[in-house]
């Protein structure tokens, strides 16, 4: 008996584990779900986290990590990769060697250093090395505001800032392409994202969704624009498909917890 395999592309996260199922892996695969890819993992950091907040990060051994790495490039191979929540110098030089080594290039960098409320998640050693190390070898890097501005060294208030950012990026660090996203700005601003390849400087809006339900929408733009990638969409394309994915995520969101909810990775289940 014949058993025809039928070709499952197949997306790599690289990031952490969120208890509370908002952010991170848990997020991440829930992503490429829902757009018919294959998710794997390599687990940096485990959080004790919920909707209110994190009481406890553990680190991943760098060496372990690269194993979980290796497992899945040589066994099953990866079509794209995304990294999340690297958390330290040396995990970040781990990945990026990895990377470099397996030749992955649909990379999706979610540079994890800020969170909305401002709050550094990594030490100053770590940004460095990440700007150094990983950010050059990424397709695409998807700061927000205040990741934006430590990147770009601009105050960002306007959607001026946004686009000279976006281009002082661009340059400066080698990525192929930058999308600042506007989550942390105000009033029209907000969620309105910047693209620019070099050549293109494209604005992204979409509808502006009332709701405090937004744990992991970095997570999830980032997840959702590789997993287009490994189906084989160019990249300006997955973009814009993982824009309009998040806002209906966003419309869906979860109302769970008793703080800030995550959003509906699967909402043409919750549409009623």
């Amino acid at each position: 008996m014949t058993i025809n395999k039928t070709f499952v592309p197949v997306a790599l996260t690289i990031a952490g584990s969120d208890s509370g199922g908002g952010a991170g892996i848990q997020t991440d695969l829930r992503t490429f779900a829902f757009h018919c890819v294959h998710g794997t993992t390599a687990i940096t950091c485990i959080t004790a986290q919920n909707t209110v907040g994190v009481n406890r990060v553990d680190a991943i051994a760098p060496r372990s990590i690269v194993a979980q790495i290796q497992a899945v490039v040589e066994d099953i191979g990866v079509q794209a990769a995304k990294t999340g929540m690297l958390l330290n110098q040396e995990i970040i030089l781990a990945v990026a060697q990895q990377i470099t080594a397996y030749k992955i290039e649909n990379l999706v960098v979610d540079p994890v250093m800020v969170s909305r409320t401002r709050a550094q998640l990594i030490d100053d050693d770590a940004i460095q090395t990440l700007r150094n190390t990983l950010i050059p070898l990424a397709a695409i890097i998807t700061p927000n505001r205040y990741e934006a501005q430590i990147l770009s060294g601009l105050e960002i208030t306007s959607l001026a800032d946004m686009q000279a950012a976006a281009e002082i990026i661009h340059r400066e660090l080698g990525v192929k392409a930058v999308l600042v996203k506007g989550g942390g700005m105000y009033g029209n601003l907000r969620g309105v994202d910047v693209w620019f390849d070099g050549e293109q400087l494209e604005i992204l809006t979409t509808k502006q969704v009332e709701t405090k339900n937004t744990h992991g929408t970095g997570c999830t733009l980032s997840a959702a624009i590789a997993a287009n990638l490994a189906l084989g969409k160019d990249l300006w394309t997955s973009v814009q498909i993982a824009k309009e994915y998040v806002t209906n995520a966003l419309t869906y969101s979860l109302d769970i917890g008793k703080g800030q909810g995550p959003v509906g990775h699967f909402f043409p289940l919750l549409i009623k």
